[in-house]
């Protein structure tokens, strides 16, 4: 068994909790979700204002989907009361972004801008000098793909740092050519 798990999820006033034939569908103030969890090995009960996960079986393997399938039930949850956030900066030197309806336009030092299409559920706005990208959504898993997917496309280099970074991410640097002759 999973402690994970175990623990129960409190559900806030304002969102309603719903479980049948192994959906799971959050609705709250910011917006609704619905995912499938794996009806044969996890029972989900809604009672009063808690939500309890329980494993059918208790073989050793079922512990990390029974704790797995609590957290996103939990993530479900916050992500309706509050939106989850990723910020992404941009570094170099001409590199910007720009929000036009649900796709996002990057310039990044190629011969093209990329446009990046949006999913619907997903967020998008970019601060006032362009070098900020602010993406939210209700869904934390989808925000984490997508946020990967716009870093990808230009990663951040070692020697300059110039690319697209998670806010806070550090990036460590190392010495140019001239850098090591001196040494």
């Amino acid at each position: 068994m999973s402690r994970i798990g175990k623990k129960k999820i409190m559900i806030p006033d304002n969102v309603t909790v719903s479980f049948s034939h192994g959906v799971v569908s959050v609705k709250g103030p910011k917006g609704k979700i619905e995912k499938t969890i794996l009806k044969d090995l996890i029972d989900v009960q809604v009672k009063d204002k808690e939500v309890n996960v329980i494993a059918k079986t208790s073989k050793d393997d079922i512990g990390a989907l029974h704790g797995l399938s609590r957290n996103i039930i939990n993530n479900m949850i916050m992500g309706v009361s509050q939106e989850f956030q990723k910020i992404l900066n941009i570094i170099g030197i001409g590199y910007k972004a720009e929000v036009k309806g649900k796709e996002l336009l990057l310039s990044l030092g190629y011969s093209h801008p990329v446009k990046f299409k949006l999913p619907d559920i997903i967020n998008c706005k970019v601060e006032d000098k362009q070098t900020t990208i602010i993406l939210s959504s209700v869904d934390k898993e989808l925000l984490g793909e997508v946020s990967a997917k716009i870093r990808m496309l230009r990663p951040p280099e070692p020697y300059k740092g110039k690319g697209i970074k998670y806010s806070g991410e550090y990036i460590k640097r190392k010495v140019g050519k001239s850098g090591a002759a001196a040494a």
